[in-house]
C-alpha cells in the first residue's frame, strides 16, 4: 500500500530537519553599523526619547537583518553600542536599559511581551528573529535592582551591565551575555561578580559570546575554547584601532587562527574614533572582512562557514610555538639594537640593512628571528625586527611576548612604531619564529592600505610563521602577538 499524501510531507520534512541537523556549514552575516548617537547630555532623558532613539538604530539593523536572511544566512552579530551609541554617565544611560532575564525562562518576547517588565527592545528584537527565521545577535544594557544586604550594591541601588542578546529563528532569548572586562571609559557600567562563559547550541555547531575588549582575556575568552571547546565566538564589539598590531582585522582574524574557531566580529563605525573592521574569520583565513575610513556608511558581510572547524581539513595543525626558535643559534649577533615605543611598551629594534639575511633581536627571555629576502632594498623605507617581553600597562594590565617585522614611519629610526597604513616594499619570503613561553600566540599580516593576506602565510607546528607564496602586496607588519595570560 503507498503512503498518504500528508505521509510523504511529513517525511520529507523529517528529511528536511535531519539534514539541517546534519549540516556541515552554515552562512554567516555580520553588520558594521554607522551608529545613529544620543545627543550629549549631563541630564537623563525620557524613557520615550530614549526608545525613540534606538528605535531609529534598530529600523537599520532590522533592514540588514531582513537582507542576511533573504541571502539564506542563519545567523548575524550586530555591533556592541549599535543600538544606543556612547556618550553616556551612569545617570543618563538609565533610560535605555531593560531588564534581561536569564534564558532559562523560556520566553519568546516577540509573542509574549508583557510577562516581564517592559522590555520594547527585546520585544522588537525578538520579532526581528523570528520575523526573518534567523539568529539574531545584539548589544544592549541590562539593569538589576539591589540593596543594602549586598556589600556591593551601588549606592542608586542597581546595577547596570553591557550586555550581548541572542535570539533564535523563534524570537526565543537563547543567551544573555554580561560584559566582564569593561574598557577604561565605561563609567556607565558595572562589573559583574564573576566573569561568566556563555554558551550555547545550534543545528551548527556550539556556540560562544562574549563583547569587544574580552578578546583580550583569559577570562571568558580563552576559557570558551579552550575549556568549553566552541566551535564559533559571536564577537559585538566597538573597537578603536591602533596600528600596528591591534587593528581590528588583522588582530580579530589572527585571534581566529591562534585558537582554532570561527569569530564573528561585528564592529561599530565611526571613523573619527578610528571603528571601523568587521570581519567572518575562519581559522585557516578571513573568509570575508571590512575595513573603510573613508565613508560613514554601514555594511553587511556574508559568508559560509564549516560548523566545526575544528574537524575540517583545513584547520591548522598544534603548534609548538618555540620549538624552532629555542633550537637555532642567535643570528646576527654582532647587529645593532635600539629601543622604540609602541602603543606606550618600550621595545627592542634592529634594522634591516640588507636585502636579504637572517636576524635576531632579544628581550629578557623571548628571542625573534627573522630570514627574509625583499625583492630590492628601498633607500626610502626602513623596516625593523622587534621583539617585546612584558607587562602591558595602559588601557589595561596585560601580559605580552610579541615579535614583529615593521615598516617604520619614515627612515628616522626614532619613529619605528608609530602607525603606519601604507608601504611600498615587496618581500620575495619571511619566515618569523619566537622563543614564546606561551601557546597563545596570534599570527598577524597587514598588507599596505590595511589588507589582510589571505591565505598566502601559514604557521608550521614547529612555530615558524613563513610566506608560503611570495606575497602579493607590499607589508606594513608581520608579527606573532603572544599572550602570557599566566603572568598577568
Amino acid at each position: 500500500m503507498l503512503p498518504s499524501q500528508p505521509l510523504l510531507h511529513a517525511a520529507a520534512l523529517a528529511l528536511a530537519v535531519l539534514q539541517a541537523l546534519a549540516s556541515d556549514t552554515f552562512i554567516a552575516a555580520v553588520y558594521e553599523h554607522a551608529v545613529i548617537l544620543p545627543d550629549a547630555t549631563y541630564k537623563p532623558v525620557s524613557p520615550d526619547d530614549a526608545l525613540a532613539l534606538m528605535n531609529k538604530n534598530m529600523d537599520v539593523l532590522e533592514g540588514a537583518i531582513k537582507e542576511a536572511a533573504q541571502q539564506g544566512a542563519h545567523i548575524i552579530v550586530t555591533p556592541e553600542d549599535g543600538i544606543y551609541g556612547w556618550r553616556f554617565t551612569r545617570e543618563t544611560i538609565y533610560p535605555y536599559l531593560e531588564d534581561i532575564p536569564d534564558p532559562s525562562v523560556n520566553w519568546i518576547p516577540c509573542t509574549d511581551p508583557t510577562r516581564f517588565a517592559p522590555a520594547p527592545v527585546q520585544e522588537r528584537l525578538s520579532c526581528m528573529a523570528k520575523n526573518n527565521s534567523i539568529y539574531v545577535v545584539a548589544n544592549i544594557g541590562d539593569k538589576k535592582p539591589c540593596n543594602s544586604s549586598d556589600p556591593r550594591c551601588p549606592r542608586d541601588g542597581r546595577y547596570q551591565y553591557n550586555t550581548n542578546v541572542v535570539f533564535d529563528p523563534e524570537g526565543k532569548l537563547v543567551a544573555r551575555y554580561h560584559k566582564y572586562n569593561l574598557f577604561m571609559s565605561e563609567i556607565q557600567f558595572n562589573y559583574p561578580k564573576e566573569p561568566e562563559a556563555i554558551t550555547f547550541e545550534t543545528p551548527f555547531g556550539k556556540f560562544g559570546i562574549f563583547t569587544c575588549f574580552d578578546v583580550l582575556f583569559h577570562e571568558p575568552a580563552v576559557v570558551l575554547v579552550s575549556e568549553l571547546q566552541v566551535d564559533t565566538v559571536l564577537f559585538p564589539t566597538a573597537w578603536m584601532n591602533v596600528l600596528p598590531f591591534l587593528t581590528a582585522v588583522e588582530f580579530h582574524s589572527a585571534w581566529a587562527m591562534g585558537m582554532g574557531v570561527n569569530f564573528l566580529a561585528a564592529n561599530t563605525h565611526r571613523t573619527s574614533m578610528s571603528m571601523t573592521g568587521s570581519g567572518i574569520y575562519a581559522p585557516d583565513r578571513a573568509r570575508k572582512y571590512y575595513y573603510n575610513m573613508k565613508t560613514e556608511d554601514g555594511h553587511l558581510l556574508i559568508a559560509e562557514l564549516d560548523s566545526h572547524p575544528h574537524l575540517s581539513p583545513a584547520s591548522p595543525p598544534a603548534v609548538n610555538w618555540s620549538s624552532y626558535a629555542s633550537s637555532v643559534k642567535r643570528f646576527s649577533p654582532d647587529d645593532h639594537d635600539f629601543e622604540g615605543l609602541i602603543f606606550h611598551d618600550r621595545f627592542t629594534f634592529t634594522e634591516l640593512t640588507k636585502p636579504e639575511g637572517n636576524l635576531t633581536v632579544c628581550q629578557k627571555d623571548l628571542c625573534c628571528h627573522l630570514s627574509y629576502e625583499m625583492a630590492g632594498k628601498r633607500e626610502d623605507e626602513v623596516y625593523v625586527l622587534g621583539a617585546f617581553d612584558g607587562l602591558h600597562v595602559v588601557e589595561g594590565q596585560y601580559y605580552l611576548q610579541i615579535c614583529t617585522l615593521l615598516k617604520c614611519k619614515s627612515t628616522d629610526l626614532n619613529t619605528c612604531g608609530q602607525p603606519v597604513e601604507t608601504a611600498q616594499t615587496e618581500f620575495e619570503m619571511i619566515s618569523l619564529s619566537g622563543t614564546f613561553g606561551t601557546s597563545y600566540v596570534f599570527p598577524e599580516v597587514l598588507y599596505s592600505g590595511v589588507q589582510l593576506a589571505l591565505g598566502e602565510f601559514e604557521v608550521l607546528n614547529d612555530g615558524r610563521f613563513v610566506s608560503k607564496t611570495r606575497p602579493t602586496k607590499p607589508i606594513v607588519t608581520v608579527t606573532l602577538f603572544g599572550r602570557w595570560y599566566a603572568k598577568d
